[in-house]
């Protein structure tokens, strides 16, 4: 339709596009869905107005696809399987794009393919586009409120993930007590949090999650889910930790029912002022 706003999407697992194509839709936009076998979840298909099909690695492919249905706006959501990174089959063009990286991790990859896009005349969008009301302030968000003591680990988890994200190896850790139990690294947060639960026995640990600094909000956003708080109650994990106004909390319905029937606290604390709240 003339004057219809498109944006494309290129997605990856989880809720995220799913999430992202209903706030699009609640504001009149016409969405076209570039999806990646064994990652995207097939559901979603039926929500969007045109899909197709890739293999992850097939960048020219995809940029016609998106030229063909006229986008000149997409959003990065959803993750790509880490080892896929190690396990592409590219196209020409991304292989040429592989051979100008230094390091290859999500950051340097993701971006290199958003620059590949804007010469494209396709501009890549902040991936909290239409969703910050997903993005809460800091303070008690779901579950039991952390008393003194959670209070001052949460504080504590967050100086360390702030270090440890500075680094690039990851965006979470494990704590309990004053001690960093579990670092995420290329396994992925939920290994990491099952790591950390056996590491803490199942008492007073806590899976603190933050962004970057600098945190380019066109992808690898730090995201809360309800496979989050699943992986926390499995792993015996009390308490989830994220950076106020920079992680997206996806389902939040389901994430509140979770958190209040598991007894798992969910909150947010700022990252300029960690210590904020406590005693």
């Amino acid at each position: 339709m003339s004057g219809e706003r498109t944006i494309g999407i290129i997605a990856g697992q989880g809720i995220f596009p799913a999430t992202f194509v209903q706030a699009a839709r609640q504001r009149g936009v016409r969405v076209v869905m570039a999806a990646f076998k064994g990652e995207t979840e097939s559901e979603v298909e039926a929500e969007v107005d045109v899909l197709e099909w890739f293999r992850v690695g097939q960048l020219v492919k995809m940029i016609k696809f998106f030229q063909g249905e006229g986008v000149e706006e997409c959003v990065m959501v959803g993750q790509i399987s880490p080892s896929r990174l190690y396990d592409l089959r590219p196209d020409l063009r991304l292989i040429t794009l592989l051979a100008r990286l230094k390091e290859r991790n999500a950051e340097s990859l993701f971006g290199a393919i958003a620059t590949e896009l804007g010469k494209e005349g396709v501009t890549v969008l902040p991936s909290t586009t239409f969703l910050e009301d997903c993005l809460p302030g800091a303070g008690p968000i779901y579950g039991p409120k952390l008393n003194e003591a959670g209070l001052e680990d949460a504080a504590f988890g967050m100086r360390m993930a702030k270090e440890v994200s500075r680094l690039d190896i990851g965006q979470s850790v494990v704590v309990r007590e004053g001690t960093v139990l579990a670092v995420e690294a290329f396994e992925g947060t939920n290994k990491c949090v099952q790591r950390g639960g056996e590491l803490g026995k199942g008492k007073h640990v806590k899976l603190v999650k933050v962004s970057k600094p600098d945190q380019d909000l066109r992808f690898d956003v730090p995201v809360v889910g309800p496979h989050t708080i699943k992986a926390c109650r499995e792993a015996g994990v009390s308490a989830v930790i994220i950076e106020a106004r920079q992680t997206l909390v996806l389902g939040m319905e389901e994430v509140k029912g979770l958190c209040d029937r598991h007894r798992i606290s969910l909150h947010a604390v700022d990252a300029a002022d960690p210590g904020a709240g406590v005693c």
